[in-house]
């Protein structure tokens, strides 16, 4: 049902950042002056489309080694209202998954807001650590290994 286009930021930029401001800035009131960062432009970007529509977004940051292994981070993951529930998170997941594995990532870790601990965990993620923080909202660490 839904297309996913793994992109640069100069292609997605116009077209995930207003995804990105309607549900972090004006629904979840993340400061605007944020939201953007220095991890957009070397990051790659999922846009996933229902027929003409961009209905959801998220990145996937450069690799990091930490303790000789490749790790991978997802993160800005938003889907518009309306299309909540209806899979765009998970295909826009599993493509940026699928490009961690791609380029030889041994595991993902992402920071998940407590109420979307549940999707995750359908996605072979796993809780680490206690609960923190971030722009006022509660997260949690979570990580999923990937196959060698």
């Amino acid at each position: 049902m839904f297309r996913i286009e793994l992109c640069c930021w100069a292609s997605a930029r116009g077209r995930a950042t207003p995804i990105r401001f309607a549900v972090f800035v004006e629904e979840q009131r993340v400061p605007q002056d944020i939201e953007l960062d220095a991890y957009d432009p070397t990051s790659v970007h999922a846009l996933a489309w229902a027929d003409r529509d961009i209905v959801g977004t998220g990145r996937l940051l450069p690799s990091e080694c930490h303790a000789g292994r490749r790790v991978a981070h997802v993160g800005r993951m938003a889907v518009l209202r309306p299309w909540r529930g209806r899979g765009a998170g998970s295909a826009i997941l599993r493509a940026l998954v699928d490009a961690a594995q791609a380029r030889g990532d041994a595991e993902v870790v992402l920071a998940a807001q407590l109420h979307a601990l549940d999707f995750y965990r359908r996605h072979g993620f796993a809780e680490e650590g206690e609960v923190f923080l971030e722009a006022g909202i509660a997260h949690r660490r979570m990580r999923r290994a990937l196959r060698a």
